[in-house]
């Protein structure tokens, strides 16, 4: 039967398209203690907007808000599952995951950045994943080192 004779809420179903799922990085799921609770907690919202969203009258506004709740539900109950914490570095000798690290670029531009996880990275908040470009070289560096990023020079100068 064509969608023409059918109710007009099927049309507007037989037209929408399924969320894919969120795609899971390949490397290993490498996380801070502030980076699990993070996940832990995106969970405990997940399942809050499941919740939330079973009680949107409009059946279409419902299906659409379960779906793409449950589907970042299913994305970060698998990285909660398949976190590996790791602890707090105990050594500044060389720059490690969940180090803050200073460094100076050749213009002068004084930076800091935390090396955390993938899911908590933020750029903009000083926080940079493990398997970012700068903290693939700045990772095993000691204060005083220089690291080439993309033909500029950048000093390690500070780790906490």
């Amino acid at each position: 039967m064509s969608v023409a004779f059918v109710r007009e809420e099927s049309a507007e179903s037989a037209q929408e398209v399924t969320l894919p799922a969120r795609p899971i990085s390949a490397h290993p799921n490498l996380v801070t203690q502030s980076g699990l609770h993070a996940l832990e907690q995106a969970v405990a919202k997940g399942r809050a907007a499941v919740k939330a969203a079973q009680l949107i009258e409009d059946m279409n506004e419902r299906r659409r808000a379960i779906e793409l709740a449950a589907r970042d539900l299913q994305y970060f109950s698998e990285r909660v599952a398949s976190a590996e914490l790791r602890p707090a570095p105990t050594s500044v000798e060389v720059v490690a995951f969940g180090h803050r690290v200073a460094i100076v670029r050749d213009d002068a531009r004084r930076q800091t950045y935390r090396i955390v996880g993938e899911d908590e990275a933020d750029p903009r908040l000083g926080m940079i994943s493990y398997v970012s470009p700068l903290a693939r070289r700045l990772i095993g560096k000691r204060v005083g080192d220089f690291v080439d990023m993309d033909g500029h020079e950048i000093q390690l100068v500070a780790i906490d």
